[in-house]
């Protein structure tokens, strides 16, 4: 029956800082009372990770909810706006291989499937722009919004790209000076755990003993408390997921004031894909590939073309990449968030929300006593396996899809021996109905919803059988909001600035608080 009224963080980082804000935030009356408290212990001399430049529109009720100034992200996080993805070459690598997975979920999607009227009129353009204006915002460059606007507002859907380096000591700073956050900087030296296998305290070098009654672990790849001290086993996911290696750097634009990209562009390559990030000072540039398919010296060329010759002498840093996530999250009194619970390939800037989401589901079932909380781990556990298995479904949906068969990377990850089975599944009813709002309804907070898989099954060319008649009492409904999207569209790029525009009057003036 002992109450639960010590949360200790083990790692800084965004996964640490998000946990602590999240989790003050929502229990801020009971700190404010003295009935509860969040405390991260952190290593004075570790560097983070740094790689989660991209993220996804929860970040943006995240943020607002504990209440970040959207205005002092942009200023202090070199954070510039995101409105989805691009994708080149992942289909046939032909030079005009191309589409959008926006962040707008398409026009009227709660009332109509548009996707059987895109069919029906034979596949008229793209699919992202029969549906929704984002994909024409981001060819443009424009930003989600005007000036006018107030903070976490706008006219299309957004997220944000930003520098992982300053993100986690701005929401440090906010954690600490707004939501009552103790902040330890020490080592953690030993852990120590009851009779039943809890954890009742930890050792640290600078800070000595801190008890607590919950242990989070945000202490990275190492997996310090779940991993070392629980040993709760790695699933591995190399075998559907086949990209290991990640090098990465930061590009400096050739003028101060180059346009920016308004989304994250994705170019597929021979063995992987690159990773290419607009922040107002820099490009982030990343090439992900697989070892068994090429070698370090031929992905660093790879870079390279990308980038171009004349950055050859900018450092380069190399990312294992562990594609896998643990057994089980939450084992006795610890879960793991962030890197220490799992990782992926970045290809869809799915870190970052699975730390928004794992806190956030902690923070509103945060367990009232030892007694009850074995009963919330695995209520959590569930929701989080089938999240990590979804995402491992939709990110394996971009390479399952491939027309490419240039090279053995791309063959290889059609073999079916790669593909979960249930995606297997999906495809083949895809065949005959596609992905829709309702098919959604099973489940609350998808990472990726229904939206997310049109985009990328029709923006790839997958076709699916339609019959005509049975769209014939929805076709007035479905050919009205498809003018009203070429209206908003066509309003939208009129009114809206470029991207870097935007940044500007920002750091210049601001946005209104809401």
């Amino acid at each position: 029956m002992k109450p639960v009224r010590s949360v200790v963080i083990v790692g800084g980082g965004t996964a640490g800082w998000l946990t602590a804000g999240i989790i003050a935030a929502r229990l801020q009356p009971r700190m404010k009372a003295g009935g509860f408290s969040v405390t991260l212990v952190e290593s004075p001399d570790i560097r983070s990770i740094g790689v989660g430049e991209g993220t996804w529109p929860t970040m943006r009720s995240t943020l607002e909810r504990i209440g970040v100034s959207e205005t002092a992200l942009f200023r202090e996080c070199d954070a510039a706006f995101k409105q989805g993805g691009k994708f080149v070459g992942w289909t046939t690598g032909e030079a005009a291989d191309a589409y959008h997975h926006p962040l707008m979920i398409p026009h009227g999607f709660s009332r109509v499937n548009l996707v059987p009227h895109w069919l029906t009129a034979g596949r008229a353009g793209s699919f992202c722009d029969f549906v929704t204006p984002q994909g024409r915002l981001c060819d443009q460059g424009l930003a989600p919004k005007t000036i006018a606007q107030g903070e976490y507002r706008s006219a299309a859907n957004y997220s944000y790209h930003l520098d992982a380096g300053k993100f986690g000591p701005f929401l440090a700073k906010h954690c600490i000076e707004q939501l009552r956050v103790r902040h330890v900087l020490a080592d953690v030296t030993g852990v120590n755990q009851s009779e039943t296998g809890d954890i009742t305290s930890l050792e640290t070098a600078q800070a000595g003993t801190l008890e607590g009654d919950l242990f989070v672990d945000c202490s990275g790849f190492r997996a310090l408390l779940l991993g070392e001290t629980l040993k709760v086993d790695f699933k591995s996911c190399s075998d559907v997921l086949l990209c290991d290696t990640a090098l990465a750097v930061q590009v400096p634009y050739d003028t101060p004031d180059q346009p920016m990209a308004s989304e994250t562009i994705a170019t597929a390559h021979e063995a992987g894909w690159t990773w290419d990030i607009a922040l107002p000072t820099r490009r982030g540039v990343g090439h992900v590939y697989s070892s068994r398919h090429a070698s370090e010296e031929a992905a660093h060329e790879t870079l390279l073309r990308y980038i171009g010759a004349r950055h050859r002498d900018l450092p380069v840093r190399k990312i294992p990449i562990h594609s896998g996530h643990r057994q089980v999250f939450w084992k006795n009194n610890c879960l793991a968030v962030g890197l220490a619970q799992g990782f992926l390939e970045p290809l869809e800037a799915s870190a970052i929300v699975l730390v928004e989401l794992s806190a956030k589901l902690l923070a509103e079932q945060m367990p009232a006593c030892r007694e009850v909380m074995d009963i919330v781990a695995r209520r959590f556990n569930e929701v989080t396996a089938y999240r990590w298995g979804r995402i491992i479904d939709f990110l394996k949906l971009h390479y399952v899809l491939t027309q490419r068969t240039d090279t053995a990377f791309w063959r290889d990850n059609v073999d079916p021996a790669t593909v979960p089975q249930r995606l297997q599944d999906m495809l083949t009813l895809w065949k005959y109905q596609s992905p829709w709002f309702f098919d959604e309804l099973d489940r609350l907070e998808e990472v990726f919803p229904a939206a997310s898989y049109q985009y990328v099954l029709y923006g790839m060319g997958f076709r699916t059988e339609v019959v005509p008649e049975e769209q014939a009492e929805s076709a007035p409904y479905a050919a009205r909001l498809v003018e009203e999207n070429v209206r908003m569209s066509a309003q939208l790029c009129a009114q809206l600035p470029k991207n870097r525009e935007l940044l500007n009057r920002i750091y210049q003036y601001g946005l209104q608080p809401v």
